[in-house]
């Protein structure tokens, strides 16, 4: 089997059956409380070292330091006091261990000492049946990777990127994940970008419904106001989506390019079609952005042409009801001499003429497209 044809299928969503399993490091927390170590193990020569029971990190990196090897710990939301044991166990830096806690960064790639430290903004389509002003589209989460020489430990915020499925289709492929740490960190970072791809695979086609519905002709029975809510929450969700993405183009990039201790050179050449993704969905996610600008400006100008309609039609009826009421005004004053005010057949040829003159005016402004 190709080493391409291992790390392309170790990333792609396949059926695995799911075991479930846990860890506890901290231990002043409550017990009632599950603990923020997800799954931590020992992998030696691609494999995993089966245990009988869960390792908690201070044992698993005693068996490494032993026998040889790597170990993997994924974390889930940890407090500062749950993640200081394991900053400590493995040497993290102190500003990318409070990045990793305190969460909301935005994507980087950060090296220190003996360690690179890994941001990813996981993103998630929110399935809708139909597009509103307040629809949600996609929903962010984060997951933070340190990569070490014989650790790799990730700190998972949000309620969506589960890594567990990954971690069991690494398992699955020993000769890949015996490349070490930065085998699980290409995987890891083709999941999220593979994501990226599918979440703008959606997006494009809540646009194209939104675009159709803009400049479909004749449309009726939309309030005003709808579809220019409805572009700009779509314009938000893909700014949205845009922080996710656009930072993770430089990272990508130092991934693929420049030789790093850390990276397998084997590993090192594969992160280039990941740098290729980030950069196809950026160029996306910047065309739905421009896109949607102009889609929001036809809207806004098909509303102010919808608008100056509705006044030329309302100018026009107030024209026409001025004759018969300018008519009526006159008549209406209590003069004895005023012209066929006496005589038989002066109110049908008032009302006639009245009438004739404000047909005139309707046939002129009909012609001239005002009614």
């Amino acid at each position: 089997m190709s080493m391409i044809r291992d790390l392309r299928a170790v990333v792609r969503p396949s059926r695995v059956s799911l075991r479930k399993d846990s860890g506890a490091y901290d231990t002043t927390r409550d017990p009632a409380t599950p603990s923020a170590v997800v799954d931590c193990a020992v992998y030696r020569n691609g494999a995993r070292v089966e245990t009988p029971q869960p390792l908690t990190p201070h044992e698993a990196m005693r068996r490494v330091r032993r026998d040889g090897g790597f170990v993997w710990i994924g974390l889930h939301e940890p407090t500062e006091a749950e993640f200081a044991g394991i900053a400590s166990e493995f040497g993290l830096h102190p500003l990318a261990v409070e990045d990793a806690v305190q969460a909301h960064q935005r994507p980087k790639l950060e090296r220190y000492d003996d360690s690179l430290f890994t941001v990813f903004k996981t993103i998630h389509y929110v399935e809708h049946d139909e597009l509103t002003a307040n629809s949600e589209v996609v929903e962010t989460g984060e997951v933070m990777c340190f990569t070490g020489r014989d650790f790799f430990i990730t700190v998972r915020h949000g309620g969506q990127g589960s890594l567990r499925a990954l971690r069991h289709r690494l398992q699955d492929d020993p000769e890949l994940l015996a490349k070490g740490p930065s085998a699980v960190l290409h995987a890891i970072a083709d999941h999220v970008v593979d994501g990226y791809i599918a979440v703008a695979d959606a997006v494009q086609d809540d646009i194209d419904e939104v675009e159709t519905e803009v400049f479909s002709p004749g449309r009726k029975g939309s309030p005003r106001g709808t579809d220019a809510g409805r572009i700009y929450q779509l314009k938000r969700e893909v700014l949205e989506f845009k922080r996710a993405v656009s930072p993770l183009l430089r990272p990508m990039q130092l991934l693929s390019e420049r030789p790093m201790r850390l990276i397998d050179p084997d590993i090192q050449k594969y992160f280039r079609d990941v740098a290729d993704h980030v950069a196809r969905v950026h160029e996306q996610v910047i065309g739905f952005d421009e896109l949607l600008n102009s889609i929001l400006q036809a809207n806004l100008a098909q509303a102010s042409v919808a608008q100056n309609e509705d006044m030329r039609k309302i100018t026009s009826w107030a024209a026409i009801i001025a004759v018969p009421t300018m008519v009526c005004g006159v008549y209406g004053m209590n003069f004895d001499y005023m012209p066929e005010t006496h005589w038989k057949y002066g109110y049908p040829v008032i009302m006639s003429v009245t009438v004739a003159i404000c047909l005139g005016i309707h046939r002129t402004l009909k012609r001239n497209g005002w009614l």
